[in-house]
């Protein structure tokens, strides 16, 4: 392969391909935050919701970790219209990821939860904290040292199932880079240089979650 037609279309293709990039980096930071915000909250409930809660909950974290994003992807965006919720690819690409996420993250929560002494919450409780100070001070700090390694990890996984929104028309990264495909018919170079995109994306998350370790952690 010639090296300089294909630099010479990636320089024709930059502007679909920036697009396609921040497109996918704009994805998977909303279904990130989303996910982990509900996850905490779903995670807070499987361990020290009421038994109902606790079950329904249950539900939930199993049936959405044993259906494929695919799946997730086209129901949000097909399924969902026909009750009246009408989403743009976009919107359902992202509610569907952090669904997704959110069963990871909560699973992560409520491991991560469950280790801690309950003798610490004994503790915030006799000085009067009450369960959201308990969760903000002493809980909270805790478990997201212990959780960070798996967070990232979800977080890595929510980059690379951004992919599948192609499918519901969602100009990211994979979609842009077909698009460049048909028209240069170069599918090797361009894929390589796509994985070499995600790759950058998904080193940025794990670089990210290292600082974060490394600033919370307690030496002993």
């Amino acid at each position: 392969m010639d090296f300089l037609p294909f630099l010479d279309q990636l320089w024709i293709a930059r502007i679909p391909l920036l697009k396609g990039i921040g497109l996918t980096v704009a994805i998977s930071a909303l279904a990130i935050v989303a996910g982990t915000i509900l996850g905490i909250f779903v995670g807070l409930g499987l361990t020290y919701g009421h038994m109902l809660v606790r079950l329904v909950l249950r539900g939930y974290t199993d049936f959405i970790r044993g259906t494929p994003v695919l799946v997730l992807v086209l129901a949000s965006y097909y399924v969902l219209s026909t009750i009246g919720l009408q989403l743009d690819p976009f919107e359902a690409g992202v509610l569907a990821l952090a669904v997704f996420c959110s069963s990871h993250v909560a699973e992560i929560t409520r491991g991560t939860l469950g280790t801690i002494p309950v003798g610490q919450i004994e503790a915030a409780k006799a000085i009067g904290l009450t369960f959201s100070q308990t969760f903000a001070y002493v809980l909270g700090p805790q478990a997201m040292r212990l959780g960070l390694p798996a967070w990232v990890n979800t977080a890595a996984e929510m980059v690379k199932a951004s992919t599948l929104l192609s499918i519901i028309g969602v100009a990211e990264l994979l979609l842009r880079t077909q698009e460049v495909i048909s028209r240069t018919f170069m599918s090797l170079p361009f894929y390589f240089f796509a994985g070499l995109l995600y790759f950058a994306v998904n080193y940025a998350i794990e670089r990210f979650g290292r600082y974060v370790e490394a600033k919370t952690h307690i030496p002993r």
